[in-house]
């Protein structure tokens, strides 16, 4: 199979030719269909998260088909499409497992980390880990779901019941939790890159009520804000912008160091937390949920083997919504 391999941080993806995986007890071999970009993919490139199985095939917001079983495996059939998100494993045996915190678990294992993901033609994967995918999206479509989706719903929650909500990082995960936000009856406040009158544009266009720069505050206090981007300053801006008694939630697997900042900002029993990894639960809840909004996902597809041109652009943010690899898609010669 063709596979897109990171073999040392801070290099490029290198195409390679490597063995069909085979599934072992309790897994299914996956033939891919699509697997969306994510910026956590450019945190283990970048070497900002520092603990990758190396030579490594990245991707985790996947949709394949099921090709084979492994021993034991019979929850999908043949021929079923089914999405496999960040969450690998866990051992289902630990405190944080045992009380319903497995996106916690202390030995888990994660796609395209820990675990071979979906930047290739065929994977492996933990069948309890993966899900079915709804019929209203097509693979592409459905790619950005789970995780831009899954972590971007669980930030939502972890915001309480706030009817105005700020989300600053305008990408994948903000365009889908703006259309979830509004159809719950909030108010959506967007924050982009300064300058950035398209993403702004395109934030409106989704369900914003008002879209503006990042270094900005909204024209009116916020009651909570999610920050998707990896700038630890954000947190200090978010906190400028929500009323006494808000939340700012950091929905971000890595962020960039966060600087000193007075204690007026956080009085007023605001709170900041954090959001780590997902539940299946948040999946089974998310997915059930997606159609009914409905959410529709704005993508650009790419080959497989165009993985470093699509990282390069959501680098730079100049990707609108989500960048999808497509491994059926040939690159042009």
């Amino acid at each position: 199979m063709r596979a897109m391999v990171l073999m040392r941080p801070r290099q490029a993806l290198r195409e390679t030719e490597l063995p069909t995986p085979k599934p072992g007890p309790g897994q299914v071999q996956v033939r891919l269909r699509a697997c969306a970009v994510c910026r956590t993919d450019l945190h283990v490139l970048d070497g900002e998260l520092t603990r990758p199985r190396l030579p490594l095939i990245p991707g985790h917001e996947i949709v394949g088909e099921v090709a084979a079983h492994g021993e034991g495996a019979r929850r999908f059939a043949v021929g079923a499409r089914v999405g496999i998100p960040w969450l690998g494993w866990t051992c289902g045996a630990c405190r944080f497992c045992n009380s319903g915190r497995e996106n916690l678990c202390e030995q888990a294992r994660f796609t395209g980390y820990t675990l071979d993901g979906g930047y290739a033609e065929y994977m492996v994967a933990d069948e309890r880990y993966c899900f079915p995918v709804p019929d209203l999206y097509s693979d592409a479509e459905a790619a950005p779901l789970l995780c831009a989706g899954l972590i971007g719903y669980r930030s939502l929650v972890k915001a309480g019941d706030a009817k105005r909500i700020g989300l600053y990082g305008f990408g994948a995960a903000a365009h889908i939790v703006a259309q979830v936000a509004r159809h719950q009856g909030r108010g959506v406040y967007a924050f982009t890159r300064p300058g950035n009158l398209e993403a702004q544009q395109f934030a409106r266009k989704v369900g914003a009520l008002w879209a503006g720069d990042s270094d900005q505050l909204p024209p009116e206090r916020l009651d909570a804000a999610i920050v998707f981007a990896p700038a630890g300053p954000l947190l200090v801006q978010a906190l400028r912008a929500v009323d006494k008694g808000g939340t700012v939630v950091c929905g971000g697997i890595h962020m960039t160091e966060i600087p000193a900042f007075p204690y007026e900002l956080l009085w007023g029993e605001r709170t900041v937390c954090s959001v780590a990894n997902l539940t299946r639960r948040d999946g089974d809840d998310f997915l059930a949920m997606a159609p009914k909004v409905p959410v529709r996902t704005t993508v650009q597809t790419f080959p497989l083997t165009a993985a470093n041109e699509a990282l390069h652009l959501l680098r730079e943010g100049k990707v609108q919504g989500a960048a999808v690899l497509v491994p059926s898609v040939v690159s042009p010669k």
